[in-house]
């Protein structure tokens, strides 16, 4: 009897907590459907610049769902301008591969299409005219066996816009994870801090002196900004100097763009907190406000998603994070470079810290 009392009030305290009893059914649904469309994305078709290549092999690598793109010349500038995946360009006997790689494993999958694709017609220009050969001998010297060498395969010199040959999914995917840990991290601490002060009643005894509510927030961002200063700037050293992920750009706009990451998590962490009232509240809003973010900072590729879930993903902070992220850690791309990515963060700051002010007219109206 008494195990069933308890599970009778575990059942009241639920059924009282609403919001509670919502997130945990509505939560799983909707990380459930962010991931089911995500994976089931329409693939897209590589893009390939293709210099002097003949038309038989154009339409064997169009066969192999390749977008075929005729271009001039193979430089980085016409590459990336044209957004091409990389560049196919035939000298003679001489056939080099440029390859993008800003997606490791997309570039790996179209160096391998490439590649039998100008094997398979290689192969099959040799079959008929080995043919023809054969039938030439055989009708000078019948009953004569013939030796025939086997034809080697061409050779493929392949090079690399961004990363090397070695290059792994990993290499991207680091940066991105740097970023993220340091968002979850400065939320959920920050978070969980301020509701402390509201749960101890501090902050109540704040509201109760002279002081104006922007002084309170501004306060708070500043103190715990503080500690996630720090934060940021051993997770990144650690990343970099320890672990030796890669690090192609600058360590300090490195730093510049975890710090403006901090800044967001840290405001929103904040925001949050004042409508939970209990750490196991403010748990609750993980699901919703940071688990979608992993899954627009980068890892699955932008092109492949669904109208609706890239502008979703454009309202998602680490997506400016994560792209800043890759391009000075993996690409080593400048400050001018993710100028853009840093000013749509520290305007997600702003929102959170103005709907700050607004929020804690719920305690005490100035």
């Amino acid at each position: 009897m008494r195990i069933f009392a308890l599970v009778k009030r575990i059942f009241h305290q639920m059924l009282r907590d609403k919001r509670a009893l919502a997130l945990m059914m509505v939560a799983p649904l909707l990380v459930l459907t962010l991931l089911n469309y995500l994976l089931s994305g329409n693939t897209v078709d590589p893009r390939l610049g293709v210099i002097n290549a003949d038309d038989k092999l154009l339409e064997r690598l169009k066969d192999s769902e390749i977008t075929i793109i005729q271009v001039e010349t193979n430089t980085k500038d016409l590459i990336l301008n044209k957004d091409l995946d990389g560049v196919l360009h035939f000298d003679g006997d001489d056939i080099s591969l440029t390859l993008t790689n800003d997606q490791p494993n997309a570039a790996k999958a179209l160096q391998i299409k490439v590649q039998q694709a100008i094997a398979a017609e290689r192969a099959k220009e040799q079959a008929a005219n080995m043919s023809v050969f054969i039938e030439g001998i055989q009708s000078k010297l019948p009953g004569v066996p013939l030796k025939i060498e086997t034809a080697k395969a061409p050779e493929v010199k392949t090079s690399y816009i961004y990363g090397n040959k070695d290059t792994i999914f990993f290499d991207q995917l680091s940066p991105i994870l740097v970023g993220f840990f340091v968002f979850f991290f400065v939320f959920l601490i920050s978070g969980i801090a301020l509701l402390r002060e509201r749960t101890t009643g501090t902050l109540e005894r704040l509201l109760a002196t002279p002081i104006q509510r922007r002084d309170i927030v501004f306060g708070y961002l500043l103190g715990y900004g503080l500690f996630a200063v720090i934060q940021t700037i051993i997770v990144v050293t650690y990343a970099v100097k320890v672990l030796d992920i890669t690090l192609i750009g600058s360590f300090w706009n490195v730093v510049l763009i975890n710090l403006t990451l901090a800044l967001v998590a840290l405001s929103l962490g904040i925001l949050l907190s004042s409508f939970a009232n209990s750490e196991f509240q403010m748990m609750q809003f993980i699901p919703i406000a940071i688990i979608p973010q992993v899954f627009f900072a980068g890892i699955f590729p932008f092109e492949s998603m669904a109208g609706w879930m890239q502008v979703l993903a454009k309202c998602m902070p680490m997506y400016y994070g994560g792209n800043a992220l890759v391009d000075v850690m993996y690409k080593g791309l400048g400050l001018s470079d993710i100028r853009n990515d840093i000013f749509v963060l520290l305007g997600f700051s702003l929102v959170f810290i103005l709907l700050n002010i607004v929020a804690l007219k719920k305690y005490r109206k100035i």
